[in-house]
């Protein structure tokens, strides 16, 4: 077996236990395989023959090189996070006995607070959709539900019919690593599913055979990842909104409201699905920014100095 195969087989075999073992997502998959690839391009490049003879000065190389190409931080750590799985799986499945890219320090990564929008702009959205037409009233939908249960995207787009109560104003989701998670659907979404339910998704499905999914495009078929974002984009656009907004804006703005309303930590992080507790602390930063913005404006003594302080004359 020539170099070039061995590399091959052992990426596809990576490629299967992300599949098969980690539930990976096929968007995820995508994004390792084009990491890994990028790789194996700087290999050739660089002489070297098979995944065994990568070393840590190489793993540095290759980091440099990604920042020479004017990569951020955050794309040039996403890529070794890659390349380290990668190897940890060959070095646990025997072909390798190190990974190199263990000890490569991933770089220091600027701290981004997440956007959110305030209870007025939120509304914003919610009178943007002519409920009239099934389009209108499925757009509604989208709105209110990524913002009553802070799903993702993607557990928006694969929710099925029966993964909703209506009654008890729950959804069954499933998130990262096809783990289920119960999320709330409020009383206003609740009320814009109905009128869906029972005007709009039988429009868009016509004469089709019901597949089951909850939301639909023009054609009747189930919604894409790209589809809602561009539903988002397209009313941001329409509507000359001066706002920032993506789906997972709606995610990060219920968080930082629900912290706002007095939740609490952990239930906020089981709401959202998050498998460590840090990765929800980022909502802190944002509600703590917000309070200051708050005092700063409407207390008359918060940005003053004392008299006799430095800076005071």
């Amino acid at each position: 077996m020539d170099n070039e195969q061995k590399i091959s087989n052992e990426i596809e075999s990576f490629i299967q236990y992300l599949r098969i073992e980690k539930n990976a997502s096929s968007l995820t998959v995508k994004l390792y395989v084009a990491d890994i690839s990028e790789f194996v391009a700087f290999m050739e490049q660089h002489q070297i023959p098979v995944f065994a003879a990568v070393s840590y000065l190489h793993g540095r190389s290759f980091l440099a090189h990604l920042a020479k190409k004017g990569l951020s931080r955050r794309s040039i750590a996403r890529k070794l996070s890659s390349l380290r799985s990668l190897f940890r799986y060959l070095v646990r499945e025997g072909h390798l006995t190190q990974n190199p890219f263990q000890m490569v320090s991933t770089p220091k990564l600027e701290k981004k607070l997440p956007s959110f929008l305030y209870p007025y702009e939120i509304q914003s959205f919610f009178d943007l959709p002519d409920t009239t037409t099934p389009l209108g009233m499925r757009d509604l939908l989208i709105f209110e539900l990524l913002y009553a249960s802070g799903i993702r995207v993607s557990e928006l787009v694969t929710l099925k019919m029966d993964a909703v109560n209506i009654s008890l104003g729950v959804a069954l989701v499933y998130g990262k690593g096809a783990k289920e998670r119960y999320v709330p659907v409020g009383s206003y979404a609740c009320d814009v599913l109905r009128q869906y339910l029972e005007y709009g998704r039988k429009q868009l499905l016509a004469d089709k055979q019901d597949h089951g999914y909850l939301l639909l495009n023009y054609r009747g078929e189930p919604l894409s990842d790209r589809s809602v974002r561009r539903i988002v984009d397209k009313y941001v656009e329409t509507h000359a909104l001066n706002l920032r907004v993506s789906p997972h804006t709606f995610r990060h703005t219920f968080a930082t409201h629900m912290l706002n309303g007095g939740a609490d930590l952990r239930t906020v992080q089981e709401l959202l699905g998050h498998v460590n507790i840090s990765t929800t602390q980022v909502y802190t930063h944002v509600t703590k920014e917000r309070l200051r913005h708050v005092y700063d404006a409407a207390h008359p003594r918060a940005g003053q100095s004392r008299p006799g302080s430095a800076g005071s004359t």
